[in-house]
């Protein structure tokens, strides 16, 4: 084979995943259960690796690398389902099924929030099976400002104050109402560039602005 044929196979390859999988994965997935398990705590990914295909981030990517494989269908927004490179990349690294609608997911990476379907048109499990849900990586800019919600639940000693942005005009409404469902409902793991928080079904929200 030839030096430039061998040029243009590497060049059409997928970008690297984690340069340890297994300790890595250990991490990301710890994090994972604690932004989960303590909501609206903010959770750093440190020390990874990656540089995953615009416009996913690091801690989505590593998200998406930890948590999907060949068993979890996963919904891409519009904007990353037409990107394919980044389809290629998340096939070539988890072999996660590619689904179109969102109540088919087990995962969905949201990449553009103003591409967030309604939290109602995903999964929201049901009363035998409410494992059975959507948990939706929304990647964010910025975990410390925007809109704050009061959190209240599961994991918090009395109330926690959450911000997050950038996020839709009617997101936290459609929160609130998500927890309204619980125990089904979906989870939500907010992911900006190193760092992550979590928002499970359990959390009730208030705070919202009239």
């Amino acid at each position: 084979m030839s030096t430039q044929a061998t040029a243009s196979i590497f060049a059409r390859a997928p970008a690297p995943g984690f340069s340890d999988p297994v300790h890595n994965a250990q991490s990301v997935f710890r994090a994972a259960m604690n932004a989960m398990a303590q909501p609206g705590t903010i959770q750093q990914l440190s020390d990874l690796a990656l540089t995953p295909p615009a416009p996913l981030s690091v801690s989505a990517t590593a998200l998406v690398l930890t948590l999907c494989d060949y068993d979890t269908p996963l919904w891409l927004d519009a904007d990353l389902a037409a990107n394919d490179v980044v389809k290629n990349y998340i096939r070539f690294h988890t072999a996660a099924p590619f689904v179109e609608s969102p109540a088919e997911a087990s995962f969905a990476l949201v990449a553009n929030t103003k591409r967030l379907p309604a939290i109602a048109s995903f999964a929201a499990g049901t009363s035998e099976y409410p494992d059975r849900s959507t948990t939706i990586i929304l990647m964010v800019e910025d975990l410390k400002t925007g809109q704050g919600v009061t959190l209240q639940g599961p994991g918090i000693k009395t109330e926690k104050q959450f911000s997050v942005s950038p996020t839709p005009p009617v997101f936290w409404q459609q929160m609130q109402d998500n927890s309204r469902l619980f125990p089904l409902g979906v989870d939500v793991i907010f992911a900006s560039d190193h760092q992550l928080a979590g928002i499970p079904r359990s959390s009730q929200i208030s705070g919202l602005e009239a």
